[in-house]
């Protein structure tokens, strides 16, 4: 199957608008995908006969070889001329080490992903009503190869509001901006109108240290008021609740932000990702409010949870390390090993229905655009244009 082709099917799946899990279309496309990506990336290709697993031997998508993250750093993963590159996505630094790549020469399959799964995971009813956002995260400008950037600038362009818009500037997070930014959304709608939702988006750390400036000023952390957001809106915090300096426990961030923006803690979403990925994965407490929290895998998507000693599933419910084929990787790799470690969420009759992350596992290198974040915060100068920050959240 020619690339052109199989990209085509993959995009009219990803804009069907529900998710319908299909194996037999997933399994059909993983392995043409598989042959293209061994025929036209070539360490990818060594790796797989160094595993004894090429297209003549692998006959399911489970068989495809997966290559451990760490691989973007040390290798050119793309199945395509140089010159062909239109971005290149690096994965967040925070010292002179070598950075994990994804490179692009097309962003059509990356940003349908992205958006599909937004609308499906944060947006659902606010879909066309164009909320206010606002990003705490460095503008496209300043982090041109933040894939993270790149997911909410074209969250903006095709569903934000006029005045969407970024408040993380130079390192610093511009606290008095953003409130007044909320201050403004008017709250009394004309007859029959709903008040302008708002979107708030950024780094798990990025929300600690709004949390931290706006206790230092206020004095107390109740003090919420100038803070409530408008009925319907939601907050996304992206990455890990680990940080350089402390962890903050998932659960106690959500209420902590609930609690500041007067929103129900199941409009609190995490998103789980990677730079190497094309596709993200999104807390599920507003498709299934009433079901557990875990996350939700696109259909275009398999997680499976494997022993780190064997390479085999574990039990439904056992601790493994998360493993995710993507088929929004056209250009690079689809079947990517992670270092992290994850579990199944299942229903009441055991069946899977989703799965949660459970952190690094022990040794593995800490990363990701949260501790980036906290990295840059840290300093003590983060909320210079508001009264300070502090250490306060526990």
């Amino acid at each position: 199957m020619k690339r052109e082709v199989l990209e085509a099917e993959i995009l009219e799946w990803m804009n069907e608008g529900a998710w319908r899990r299909d194996e037999e279309r997933f399994e059909r496309l993983a392995l043409a995908l598989f042959r293209l990506q061994f025929a036209h990336c070539e360490p990818y290709a060594r790796y797989a006969r160094a595993l004894g697993r090429t297209p003549d031997d692998v006959e399911r998508a489970a068989e495809i070889p997966a290559v451990p993250t760490g691989a973007f750093k040390e290798f050119d993963l793309r199945g395509f001329a140089p010159e062909q590159t239109v971005h290149t996505f690096r994965t967040s630094g925070t010292s002179a080490g070598k950075r994990g790549q994804l490179h692009l020469d097309t962003l059509d399959l990356y940003e349908a992903s992205l958006l599909a799964s937004l609308r499906q995971c944060l947006l659902r009813e606010l879909v066309g009503r164009a909320p206010l956002m606002r990003f705490l995260a460095p503008p496209p400008d300043e982090a041109p190869d933040s894939s993270l950037t790149h997911m909410f600038e074209t969250l903006r362009r095709a569903e934000g509001a006029p005045g969407s818009a970024y408040d993380l500037h130079g390192g610093r997070l511009d606290v008095e901006t953003l409130r007044r930014a909320i201050h403004r959304v008017d709250r009394s709608p004309a007859d029959g109108e709903d008040e302008t939702p708002i979107v708030l988006a950024g780094t798990s750390f990025a929300f600690v240290h709004l949390l931290d400036a706006v206790t230092s000023a206020k004095g107390s952390s109740d003090a919420a008021a100038p803070w409530r957001l408008p009925h319907g809106s939601r907050v996304l915090e992206t990455g890990g609740f680990k940080g350089r300096s402390r962890e903050v426990p998932a659960d106690v961030l959500r209420e902590a932000l609930a609690r500041l923006f007067d929103i129900p803690e199941r409009s609190i979403v995490n998103q789980y990702g990677m730079t190497e990925l094309g596709s993200q994965f999104y807390d599920s407490t507003l498709s299934d409010p009433v079901g557990p929290r875990r996350k939700l895998a696109p259909p275009w998507t398999r997680v499976r949870l494997l022993d780190p000693a064997t390479g085999l599933d574990v039990p439904d419910g056992a601790v493994g390390r998360i493993r995710i084929d993507d088929l929004a990787n056209t250009g690079s790799v689809a079947a990517i090993q992670t270092a992290d470690l994850g579990r199944a969420v299942l229903d009441d009759d055991g069946e899977a229905i989703g799965f949660e992350v459970l952190g690094r596992e022990a040794g593995a290198e800490m990363r990701g655009c949260s501790i980036a974040t906290d990295v840059m915060l840290s300093d003590g100068r983060a909320a210079e244009r508001s009264a300070g920050s502090g250490e306060t959240l526990r």
